[in-house]
């Protein structure tokens, strides 16, 4: 098992990794959309889950893979009424279309509207 760490994504906010690679397989944290660079999250559904997005593909490009190879996403959404939004933003990320389940819960880490998970083929 090798740990991911990148500084082109938010560091860990609790006793975890950024990601993992094991077996031929990258698994990554879920990512919020806090943008690295200032630690400021943006504002609105579409803002936030870009920054997600981002965030989730700069753990996959420190594993060596990258959005192509990702056959299995977890999304959770603060708000099911941004479904709509958050697909819009999410097909220009992963267009290989993997398997994914996408869920709303009750409230995500520092108040974020998503929040994006990923697994994937290690290059």
């Amino acid at each position: 098992m090798k740990v991911i760490e990148t500084n082109k994504a938010p560091g860990a906010i609790g006793p975890y990794s950024q990601g993992y690679c094991a077996n031929g397989l990258v698994f990554t944290s879920g990512q919020i959309p806090v943008i690295p660079e200032t630690g400021a999250i943006p504002e609105g559904i579409s803002a936030q889950a870009e920054q997600s997005c981002k965030n989730v593909g700069a753990i996959l490009e420190a594993a060596g893979t990258g959005y192509g190879k990702v056959i299995k996403t977890t999304c959770f959404l603060a708000d099911m009424k941004d479904f709509a939004a958050f697909n819009e933003v999410y097909a220009k990320f992963f267009t290989s279309k993997p398997a994914r389940s996408c869920v709303a819960v009750r409230d995500l880490p520092k108040g974020v509207l998503c929040e994006v998970e990923a697994i994937a083929l290690a290059e």
